[in-house]
């Protein structure tokens, strides 16, 4: 598996013959020149996540690639002229290699903010991208993409949600946000699981894993 990083939580895997794309955002760079895409998965409609003005450019470069995404994203995309297939907890996507869908909601922000749906996705048996989310699928998972930081969280939570799933590997995504990232990356390797192996997947660097 090969992963490659484009910025926040945009991440590009090759596995098999798979080559997904996820949560092409606003906050990520790089990823308009990606061809040969079999899918774009997102995992909700915040626009860090899913960029709406770069998205249709992707797509007609890549005819090949199905856009999923969850059922509060999909109307969203209708809106600004994009088609995606909805996905739902329990369905598996064929794109060239299995990918398993937990389907749920996004962390609460505040209680004054409502909840918008979030999908997760489990990649090859091996990956998971949680989005905006800090869930627990209860599968062994052996690389974890873990969100840093977020107005939805503090590194407390970050750090439980590390432990919680203890994958064998972790990189970090969803660190945008942050003006000095190595400050939450070293409590984050402090502090994790003792098993777990931290890797800092730098913007626009990959990874055979």
């Amino acid at each position: 598996m090969r992963i490659s990083k484009y910025g926040h939580s945009c991440l590009h895997v090759v596995n098999g013959s798979a080559s997904i794309l996820l949560d092409p955002g606003s906050f990520s760079q790089g990823f308009e020149t990606l061809s040969g895409l079999t899918a774009v998965l997102v995992t909700h409609q915040h626009a860090d996540h899913v960029d709406v003005q770069r998205l249709p450019g992707l797509l007609r470069a890549n005819p090949g690639a199905t856009l999923y995404a969850d059922a509060g994203t999909v109307p969203v995309l209708a809106e600004a002229g994009i088609t995606a297939t909805p996905v739902a907890t329990g369905d598996v996507l064929d794109v060239g290699t299995r990918v398993e869908v937990f389907a749920g909601d996004h962390a609460l922000i505040h209680r004054d903010v409502p909840r918008i749906p979030n999908a997760c996705y489990l990649i090859g048996g091996r990956l998971l991208h949680p989005g905006d989310s800090l869930t627990v699928i209860g599968r062994e998972v052996e690389i974890l993409a873990l969100p840093a930081s977020a107005p939805w969280m503090a590194v407390k939570e970050a750090i439980d949600y590390y432990r919680a799933v203890s994958p064998a590997l972790a990189i970090p995504i969803h660190e945008k946000i942050l003006a000095n990232p190595a400050m939450v990356y070293s409590l984050l390797t402090k502090l994790g699981p003792t098993e777990s192996r931290w890797l800092n997947l730098d913007d626009g660097h990959f990874e055979n894993l």
